[in-house]
């Protein structure tokens, strides 16, 4: 990038932002377009209110008709006294109505909610609503409205029974297991006559409020998602970030999850949910203590004849990946359902370094029973040994570089002149190939820590070991750790700022400094004016990363900056144990040594090289034909 070309964005960028500030509204304008969005975003919260009012006195409106209809089949369950069944285990608690027969509220044990309480409350009565629901010949069943006899209670089994005089009964059994999970078995007596020949699934729809359990709203949203898998494998997600309705799923699922960062629940069916299910995620405002509205309308197997039942799973728990590859184990289903992959750990390149190296390492130091941010520096100290021959190797091949910079120094002093570049480019390779030196080695040790950065990005938000584990001034891990917080949210800030953040940003500054240092050592001629150049790029990107990583869990950035400060010392270390007079008598000596054996240069030196021969092969010719033309 030479200068008029810097020049030329400069220039551009500042074309545009004067273009954008002569366009910009006045306040009165602004005011005004506020105005407007506002009345339409009220007039269209009061829609969805009055539809909500509205949908509400349809279904008051027809379970009174079903309660009043004595004619109506199972008209003697369309009124009662709706009483609580509580299933419970070590791990989770389950509230289920009578009315409805499903259950209300899950509790999950053992896990601090953001309010201090010692267990989290995944969803209660007013958050989510499941029903199911039967078309019949004459009238259509949903259970919802109904009132269920409930027989056979203990503490991990409930029966719900719905029967009519004549005989006529569903059944929906529960049977809570080991551990999170609770089975659950829907079967019809005597009710084949009540629906058509061909008549075989039961209609499912579930909606959740998912609560906000973490106390940094935006970071947790961010990793709030309705999840669903595959039946032929893999799972896919609805966007977090947008408002989606109704949205079509077009293949068989075995589950659909309402996920937020830390807990799920699941509901997973035995013989697939059908085609064509509608999937809802909708983004709730900050401050609401919702994270998202989520819905799922589904279809499943169904016997009217009673014969088989409808067979689903719920899980009510944590997103721990180790525990989430158990359930397959406590599932009845025999199915591969890859409830893991609720714990993102990034595309396939990052996750095969999660899957197979970062969480078996965290299971091993976990163990050990140590502080948790002691085990991320661990992890950082291990990932850094690892990496050691390599950057090492890198290093080495910059510091040739920069031992030889006088040599190229005379290259660039030869060729001066605008119309001599390619032969000085051609010079200086020829001189990096016969001291056998690579000049984009150097480039190493970013290439190397790159992807296990973006695959510690994936792991750690999502790895609920963290959460509420506490190290030095960090409360827990697994949020942000404010060191000032206001309650107005300011624009790219938000409401808080974070000490790990600023600790990575001030650390990754300071190593910019020293690598920048370093490549100005070995850069010659034009390549060390565009470094200076383009200094103020590696001087803004920390800045950036502030306005992204506030937000971000404070084990994130402690990692970060945990890394970036062995990165540093390790350049450090290299750079004070590096004799440069020594390295380059060693140079010379294999220079001399390659004159009396010579031999063809091979690798990505002799194609760049190659390739540069041609070009100017090239440029000769055209220069050729041009002189022949002018003649």
């Amino acid at each position: 990038m030479d200068k008029n070309t810097i020049t030329g964005f400069v220039l551009i960028a500042a074309l545009l932002i004067g273009f954008s500030w002569y366009n910009k509204p006045s306040d009165e304008e602004i005011a005004q377009q506020q105005r407007v969005q506002d009345s339409i975003a009220n007039v269209e919260k009061k829609k969805a209110a009055a539809k909500q009012v509205a949908d509400a006195a349809a279904a008051k409106a027809y379970a009174q008709a079903l309660a009043t209809d004595t004619t109506a089949l199972f008209h003697e369950v369309m009124s009662g006294k709706a009483t609580d069944v509580t299933l419970r285990n070590e791990k989770v608690e389950l509230t289920l109505n009578t009315k409805g027969a499903t259950v209300q509220k899950a509790v999950i044990k053992g896990f601090a909610d953001r309010n201090g309480n010692n267990d989290v409350t995944l969803f209660d009565a007013k958050d989510q609503q499941l029903k199911f629901m039967l078309a019949g010949k004459e009238t259509n069943l949903v259970t919802s409205d109904m009132y269920f006899t409930p027989s056979n209670v203990t503490d991990s089994t409930v029966t719900f029974t719905a029967a009519t005089a004549n005989g006529k009964s569903l059944t929906i059994s529960y049977k809570l297991g080991k551990d999170y999970m609770l089975h659950a078995s829907i079967q019809a007596n005597g009710m084949a006559g009540m629906f058509s020949p061909n008549y075989n699934t039961i209609d499912v729809e579930w909606t959740d409020k998912c609560r906000q359990q973490e106390k940094g709203f935006t970071f947790e949203n961010r990793y709030a998602s309705l999840t669903y898998h595959l039946t032929e494998g893999g799972t896919d997600y609805l966007n977090e970030g947008k408002e989606l309705t109704d949205e079509t799923v077009e293949d068989n699922i075995d589950w659909v999850a309402f996920k937020n960062q830390f807990f799920s629940a699941v509901m997973i069916a035995e013989k697939d949910f059908g085609k064509n299910a509608k999937m809802t995620s909708i983004p709730q405002e900050k401050g609401s203590g919702y994270l998202k509205q989520y819905g799922a309308k589904m279809k499943t197997f169904f016997d009217p004849t009673g014969k088989q039942p409808t067979e689903l799973e719920f899980y009510y728990g944590p997103n721990d990946f180790r525990l989430l590859q158990n359930v397959e184990e406590e599932s009845k289903f025999g199915k591969d359902l890859e409830m893991q992959r609720l714990v993102y750990l990034g595309w396939p390149l990052f996750r095969i370094i999660n899957r197979w190296f970062t969480i078996y390492v965290f299971d091993w130091l976990t163990k050990l029973d140590i502080n948790m941010g002691i085990v991320l520096i661990l992890i950082t100290m291990l990932l850094k040994f690892i990496t050691f021959p390599l950057v090492k190797k890198s290093y080495m091949s910059s510091a040739k570089m920069r031992v030889l910079k006088p040599k190229l120094d005379e290259i660039t002093k030869k060729y001066d002149k605008p119309e001599d570049q390619m032969m000085k480019q051609q010079a200086m390779m020829a001189e990096y190939s016969k001291y056998g030196v690579s000049p984009l080695s150097g480039c190493l040790p970013m290439l190397i820590q790159m992807p296990i950065w973006i695959a510690m990005f994936n792991f750690v938000p999502n790895a609920i070991q963290l959460r509420g584990e506490s190290f030095l001034w960090i409360s827990d891990l697994s949020t942000y750790d404010p060191i000032i917080e206001w309650h107005t949210n300011l624009w790219l800030i938000g409401d808080h700022l974070s000490l790990t953040c600023i600790l990575f940003c001030v650390a990754n500054v300071l190593y910019s400094m020293m690598t920048m240092r370093q490549q100005r050592d070995q850069m010659v001629g034009q390549q060390a004016e565009q470094m200076k150049a383009m200094q103020w790029m590696m001087y803004l990107m920390p800045v950036m990363f502030f306005f992204m990583f506030n937000d971000y869990s404070a084990g994130l950035n402690f990692y970060y900056f945990i890394s970036l400060f062995f990165s540093a010392a390790i350049m450090w270390t290299l750079r004070k144990t590096t004799n440069d007079e020594k390295l380059l008598s060693i140079l010379e000596a294999k220079y001399e040594e390659n004159k009396k054996n010579p031999k063809k240069t091979s690798g990505l030196a002799a194609r760049l090289e190659a390739m540069q021969k041609q070009a100017e092969e090239l440029r000769k010719q055209r220069d050729e034909m041009e002189r022949r033309k002018g003649h």
